[in-house]
């Protein structure tokens, strides 16, 4: 099945990439190689990719039971990892647990147990403590961002799996910072270790500060948004009260946002994250979560509206822009009589004065009560917009489609007569309601 070299050149068909680049390259041939290994790659470089096609050829099809655990630090990255793996289209069953959602809804998903399991240590570590599957087909232990793992505390819990893995014989680490020593609990003797770090120092990222001379930064926050004008970005903050006090300064000021936390439902993170990535929202408030393991498009700049604490926040949020090989800009948001820190060098201060033109937002979101469980496919929500909404190929924006419901984008000036014209309409047999989210 995905044991020979047509295959992956198959899986990088249906995701429509013509070549991996030079890390995936290497990565993927030292981990076919190897019994250790440690990828060090900025984010957004494809290291998903770099472990999931060695790891599907070590699989075996024959298998009923769990082969590969992929333990992250946040429900996003599971969420992530587990559609980057199912869009390969192997065959093989991947499913991802994690905090934030009912233990129910992974017992009935595990029934049948995946061959990779994904999931947040504590979740993972509920399921092992109560013995809901076997774990000595494990065999492959891949630890993905385990910096943040460990500096999350969740050192106690991985160390609890672990030891209750008697059959691993490779373990794959990836990290996009090189600060964190691995822990011997791990055992990973002399590891291989594939280092991309230091190509991004040739990244065309330009930090630019402004300056405000009020200690309040908000009104110098809404002014650069106006300077900057619709380009999706992230605004960082180092609080969830932050985020809170942005958020209400720049609903009174009409600019359109979503907010994302970890103080917030999953739900709400989750439908916080469609709404930037389908175009609704063009701005996300979040806090340092945002920085990395989370599926989001490439953007033209980030906002440090709070500083910073440690240098590697810097370095991670502000790889959200620039990544690869596109442009981008970090803005650091400073009040004048305030220091930088001394990680945050070569800066230069930008006046602000000048307003982009200013579009209004086009997209809205609509939700739909159905989805892969009802066997409901994009194509079938693609049909019913276009022949019961009346909608042409360009007025049809993206549609993410979940387990048990969807998201779809509309133009904002006719989303609530499409919800008047679908709402309770049959699609796939199931009557679904569609409203606007």
């Amino acid at each position: 099945m995905a044991n020979d070299i047509k295959s992956q050149e198959d899986i990088l068909s249906k995701l429509n990439i013509h070549e991996l680049n030079p890390m995936q390259v290497e990565a993927v041939s030292v981990i076919e190689n190897t019994t250790n290994s440690i990828i060090l790659s900025p984010t957004g470089t494809g290291k998903t990719l770099a472990f999931a096609l060695p790891l599907l050829k070590q699989l075996d099809p024959d298998s009923q039971e769990i082969q590969a655990l992929i333990l992250v630090p946040s429900r996003e990255l599971a969420i992530q990892i587990e559609q980057v793996i199912r869009s390969m289209g192997s065959g093989f069953k991947v499913n991802a647990v994690y905090g934030g959602r009912p233990i129910s809804k992974d017992k009935i998903e595990l029934k049948h147990p995946p061959a990779i399991l994904i999931g947040t240590p504590g979740r993972v570590l509920d399921h092992f403590d109560s013995d809901r599957y076997s774990k000595a087909n494990i065999k492959t232990l891949i630890l993905d961002e385990f910096d943040k793992s460990l500096e999350d505390g969740f050192e106690e819990e991985m160390k609890a799996i672990l030891s209750q893995l008697p059959s691993v014989n490779k373990r794959i680490l990836t990290s996009a910072t090189q600060a964190v020593t691995v822990p011997s609990f791990v055992r990973l003797n002399n590891p291989t270790v594939v280092n991309y770090l230091k190509e991004k120092s040739g990244s065309k990222l330009a930090i630019k500060t402004v300056v405000s001379t009020d200690k309040n930064k908000l009104k110098t926050l809404v002014e650069l948004l106006l300077h900057i004008g619709n380009e999706p970005g992230i605004i960082f903050c180092n609080l969830r009260d932050s985020i809170d006090q942005v958020s209400t300064f720049l609903k009174r000021n009409k600019i359109n946002h979503s907010c994302f936390s970890g103080g917030m439902e999953q739900k709400d993170r989750e439908r916080a994250l469609i709404k930037f990535r389908n175009g609704t929202v063009q701005v996300l408030i979040a806090t340092d979560l945002a920085a990395r393991g989370i599926d989001i498009p490439e953007m033209n700049y980030i906002i440090h509206y709070e500083l910073p604490i440690h240098e590697e926040e810097f370095i991670h949020r502000n790889g959200r822009t620039a990544r690869v090989n596109s442009k981008g800009t970090a803005y650091v948001l400073k009040w004048e009589n305030e220091l930088l820190p001394e990680f945050i060098k070569d800066v230069k201060d930008i006046n602000i004065s000048k307003k982009a033109p200013h579009k209004a937002q086009y997209w809205e979101t609509l939700f739909i009560s159905g989805g892969r469980k009802d066997k409901i496919s994009k194509g079938d929500i693609a049909g019913l917009f276009f022949k019961q909404g009346g909608l042409n190929k360009d007025q049809l924006g993206v549609i993410e489609l979940k387990q048990d419901c969807a998201f779809v984008a509309v133009p904002l000036s006719i989303a609530n007569e499409l919800v008047n014209k679908l709402n309770n309409t049959k699609l796939k047999n199931k009557k679904v309601r569609v409203t606007v989210l």
